[in-house]
């Protein structure tokens, strides 16, 4: 698979200076973890899921978790269980390639040896489980169970913990939780591929809800969360994870308080004034704002609950013809001893060692989401990307 690989080659071959790589369920685990994008998420409860991993790639989705937790109510989950275990199983039947990489987001450590087993030879569509409520206590056993099934199954599955609790919430708490949940992860690092952000979560905790005109940044107590788990989780210094966005949770707008987000300018270049109204019809401005701060904030990647949210993660996934440039320059050779150097766009110094981090990873997501062409901006891709 790779990203807008739904897309025509010519089409691909016009926006980008640099298409993004293929990968697969086999990838080297650096290269999963900035490939991830949008991760839909699905209730595993849902009767046609296999038919709808099938579509849903077909639209350009890379990643899904199928959900056995907060999605689905209590007494639903054996049915769930029996729902994913008969869908893999049609899944693995078809002449299909391309499926995205298939997470289970489970409620306790004893269902994921369980699932691996039931799945049978169908367990090599699977890439490993979401892990709720991650601390070290509760998170360790969780991590033993999914060693204990990559053991028994011979397939290699990661371990997405999502970060979600009350104790990593709390002012008084939230530096002893990190610690612990470093120690967790780091102890097995080679098996986590990113930590996920449970932003619906902490808002609860405070009875709080954020309106579509606001993102996770306009709320202080959950902007303060977000800022101490990347600082503390997502350092540039090899001891870092992969943490990505909070989900975002409308589609539908039926009425606005502030006024939408988005410039009209870019669009009119694009002659592209009607996907600027149905973005802003569909709360999409609120989301495109909230996808820039993850990515200004360290964050890579978002969880999703809509399909329409896939493409405007993945649009603005793509690296710029002038990042790459930037970053490019940073990284040769015969910058190893540092200096500054005036951009080749001449609107910015590029410090080598400082801004070496970022050219590690802005090169990373070039080669898993691409590098645009000189004249394509998010709008291009947005509308090449919506099916017909």
């Amino acid at each position: 698979m790779r990203h807008f690989g739904h897309i025509a080659p010519e089409v691909r071959k016009r926006l980008f200076f640099q298409e993004p790589c293929a990968f697969d369920t086999d990838s080297p685990a650096r290269l999963l973890s900035a490939a991830l994008g949008a991760t839909l998420y699905s209730p595993a409860t849902r009767p046609r899921l296999a038919d709808d991993i099938v579509k849903q790639a077909g639209r350009g989705v890379v990643s899904m978790v199928l959900c056995l937790e907060d999605s689905i109510g209590d007494e639903d989950v054996p049915a769930g269980e029996e729902n994913l275990v008969r869908q893999f199983t049609d899944l693995a039947a078809r002449p299909v390639t391309a499926l995205p990489l298939l997470f289970v987001r489970v409620r306790t450590p004893q269902q994921i040896p369980d699932l691996a087993a039931r799945l049978g030879p169908a367990v090599r569509l699977l890439s490993g489980f979401v892990l709720p409520k991650f601390t070290e206590e509760r998170g360790i056993p969780f991590l033993e169970a999914v060693a204990a099934a990559e053991a028994a199954s011979g397939r290699r599955l990661f371990a997405m913990p999502v970060l979600e609790s009350p104790e990593l919430l709390y002012r008084e708490s939230r530096v002893e939780t990190l610690e612990g949940i470093f120690r967790a992860v780091d102890k097995y690092r080679d098996r986590v591929l990113a930590l996920r952000l449970g932003v619906t979560d902490f808002c609860s905790s405070y009875g709080l809800r954020r309106a579509p005109d606001m993102t996770a940044y306009d709320v202080q107590v959950v902007a303060s969360v977000i800022a101490d788990v990347v600082n503390m989780l997502g350092r540039a210094d090899g001891t870092g994870f992969t943490v990505t966005g909070p989900v975002w949770e409308y589609f539908r707008v039926q009425e606005r308080m502030f006024k939408p987000q988005l410039r009209r300018s870019p669009f009119l270049e694009g002659q592209a004034e009607e996907l600027r109204e149905a973005l802003i019809e569909h709360a999409m401005d609120g989301l495109l704002r909230e996808i820039a701060l993850d990515r200004a904030n360290g964050l890579l990647g978002k969880t999703c609950i809509h399909p329409s949210h896939v493409l405007p993660v993945h649009a603005l996934s793509v690296v710029s013809r002038e990042e790459f440039s930037d970053a490019q320059d940073i990284l040769r050779p015969e910058r190893g001893g540092g200096g500054v150097l005036r951009s080749a766009y001449t609107n910015k110094m590029n410090e080598v060692k400082p801004h070496r981090a970022w050219a590690e990873r802005t090169l990373l997501r070039a080669e898993v989401f691409g590098v645009a062409n000189e004249d394509i901006g998010f709008v291009e891709l947005l509308a090449a990307g919506i099916p017909a």
